[in-house]
């Protein structure tokens, strides 16, 4: 087993490009309390953000314990209700994946999204059986951009920070990568390069990556 480098993906906006349909859940969750967020809103104050910080930017007062739970709950189920149809993951990543796994390559999934939604995007993505650690929001108290979903995942893989590449596409993403001391590819989903920090690396999918490529950005 390559005990030298593990590759750790976020999930949306990373595996499948998910935000536009949790914008769309978002819409559909403020309209029926009267408001109305704009793009820019979202793309500030959402996209790699916790359920707790959106709802209590937005509705600009704390969320919290049975609330926060009541209201996620309702929110996460249109985002499944309209992105199921929809599910597709990001051109080349299935490739990738393979390619890494056949040069045994430790990959791991770290998302600040719900199993609910993770669960749903295996189901209909076939990539399991691949990863050698799956986290989800319930799995961490501290969200992105604090760095412990990403610590922990390399301990669930038998790894040090420094062996790890994270894929990220968020500002709050790229940040917990980086607060873990860990490389980084900054996938260009959802954010330009000048609106993430400094990434090893810049992407808008996945079919010109490669294990040789990703070996190169530990060698920087």
């Amino acid at each position: 087993m390559n005990t030298e480098i593990a590759v750790i993906f976020d999930m949306d906006g990373v595996i499948c490009h998910t935000n536009p349909y949790h914008s769309l859940a978002f819409r559909e969750f403020f309209s029926t309390r009267s408001l109305n967020p704009t793009d820019e809103e979202f793309a500030q104050h959402m996209y790699g953000k916790s359920n707790s910080y959106i709802l209590s930017h937005f509705l600009k007062r704390p969320i919290a314990g049975t609330e926060l739970l009541e209201m996620e709950e309702e929110k996460e189920g249109l985002f499944r209700k309209i992105y199921e149809p929809h599910i597709e993951p990001i051109a080349g990543i299935i490739e990738f994946m393979s390619d890494l796994k056949s040069n045994n390559v430790n990959l791991g999934v770290a998302t600040s999204a719900p199993y609910a939604n993770l669960e749903l995007i295996l189901s209909k993505v076939d990539i399991r059986e691949k990863m050698g650690s799956i986290m989800a929001s319930e799995d961490v108290k501290k969200h992105k951009p604090d760095p412990e979903v990403y610590l922990t995942s390399a301990i669930n893989l038998g790894m040090k920070p420094e062996q790890c590449l994270v894929f990220e596409d968020s500002f709050s993403g790229v940040t917990a990568g980086l607060n873990a001391g860990m490389r980084v590819v900054g996938v260009l989903s959802s954010h330009t390069k000048e609106e993430l920090p400094p990434c090893n690396l810049y992407i808008d999918n996945y079919t010109d990556l490669s294990y040789k490529k990703i070996t190169e950005l530990f060698q920087q």
